[in-house]
């Protein structure tokens, strides 16, 4: 979503980008520090976990402009993007709340953090708004790229009955998915439409828009000179979230008001 945002930069407001990952720069340090040197008006740093050596770095050139997607820097030259997960979050949850035929759900998050909290306690509350009595499975992997562990936590999930889970895990939650599909359970994709990995499984996904959220910062970078906004947080309202169309069961008319 971050490199989609850049292409659309770059395609509808002619700028030019470099993109690295950390595979290639070793630490996210490094690859900050080269995109300083290499003259870029603005780094932008994306996820929670970049934080530590995107700061170092800002520190370090003053008088360059970065922004941090997921996490919020009290750095002057540090702009944010956050978002309100919590409320597409909420509608996945009261979709699971209506339509769980066992009165338990699960949630698995990546790692015991704040922002992997806001979409637990999102889907929770969703869950209960609409089914106050049902059970809310919540386990953490503390593993954002571990399938087969995400398969493990899935089996014992079902095994205590939960017939909808929604991971917030990356590719651990991958493994949540592809096991809940296996055993005939319903999920619920994250971050972006993730559909097409379990298309007999995936109800709907939380979208966080974090392409459009690049590109207006970009393009208000280009047409103005600046960025107004010290630390954006997006929501529904804003156009920060939402969530998939939903598939594989049916809404009625009444759940869908």
């Amino acid at each position: 979503l971050g490199f989609a945002g850049l292409e659309k930069a770059r395609d509808e407001l002619n700028i030019s980008f470099e993109y690295k990952e950390i595979q290639e720069t070793e630490t996210y340090a490094k690859g900050i520090e080269g995109l300083v040197k290499s003259g870029n008006d603005l780094i932008i740093g994306l996820g929670f976990s970049v934080q530590e050596d995107l700061e170092m770095i800002a520190k370090k050139y003053p008088e360059t402009s970065f922004l941090l997607i997921d996490a919020q820097s009290d750095l002057p030259n540090v702009n944010n993007v956050t978002f309100k997960e919590e409320e597409a979050s909420f509608l996945l949850g009261a979709i699971a709340g209506m339509k769980t035929t066992s009165n338990v759900v699960g949630f698995v998050g990546g790692e015991d953090v704040p922002l992997i909290h806001k979409f637990e306690k999102g889907f929770t509350a969703g869950v209960k708004s609409e089914n106050p009595e049902a059970v809310v499975l919540s386990e953490y992997a503390n593993d954002f790229g571990n399938d087969k562990l995400g398969e493990s936590i899935a089996k014992e999930m079902i095994s205590a009955k939960a017939d909808y889970i929604y991971p917030a895990a990356g590719f651990t939650g991958v493994g949540v998915i592809k096991e809940s599909q296996r055993l005939g359970i319903y999920t619920f994709g994250v971050d972006s439409d993730q559909f097409y990995l379990a298309e007999n499984s995936i109800v709907s996904s939380m979208l966080k828009q974090v392409d459009i959220a690049i590109f207006n910062t970009i393009q208000e970078l280009v047409e103005d000179g600046k960025i107004s906004e010290k630390n954006q947080i997006l929501g529904i309202k804003e156009n920060g979230v939402s969530i998939a169309p939903i598939r594989v069961i049916e809404l009625s008319a009444a759940e869908k008001n």
